[in-house]
């Protein structure tokens, strides 16, 4: 039952995150950039993507807990197949994109917001576009992987 709660949490966060930038990028900024003009599309992004950061810092911890507790159990990184061992190191590599994007880019987003230079803000926000796109990619291989990594 552990393993199972375990599993779960993880994948549940991990869906949360993955699909979260999904949403946000296939729906949410394609219908604020044909509603909206930048004065209310860039304050509302930037609001969307404040609720969101959070949901995603709490998903990191529950991935990261998760999964090392998976490891864990079945006896540490030495015992686990080779796609564990991609997993964790793209895992780490969008969780580290996270980091740049809520540490960067999203503060300079939050200030031009304020500042209502909206030319800068959306500078800031097709950057975070493009690192979105990026983390969404990562986030395919590694569910990819576990589906299919096992086989390979």
């Amino acid at each position: 039952m552990p393993q199972a709660l375990l599993l779960l949490l993880h994948l549940l966060a991990a869906a949360f995150w993955v699909g979260g930038m999904a949403v946000m990028h296939f729906a949410v900024r394609p219908s604020a950039v044909a509603v909206l003009e930048p004065p209310l599309r860039l304050p509302l992004m930037a609001q969307a993507l404040s609720r969101f950061f959070a949901g995603v810092s709490v998903a990191i911890v529950v991935l990261l807990a998760s999964g090392l507790g998976m490891v864990w159990r079945a006896g540490g990184f030495a015992r686990v197949h080779w796609s564990v061992h991609a997993m964790m190191a793209i895992g780490l590599a969008m969780m580290a994109v996270f980091l740049h994007v809520r540490f960067a880019p999203y503060p300079r987003l939050l200030r031009a917001v304020a500042a209502r230079e909206w030319p800068v803000a959306a500078g800031q926000l097709n950057t975070i576009r493009r690192l979105v796109e990026l983390n969404i990619a990562l986030g395919v291989a590694v569910f990819a992987l576990a589906i299919v990594g096992r086989v390979l």
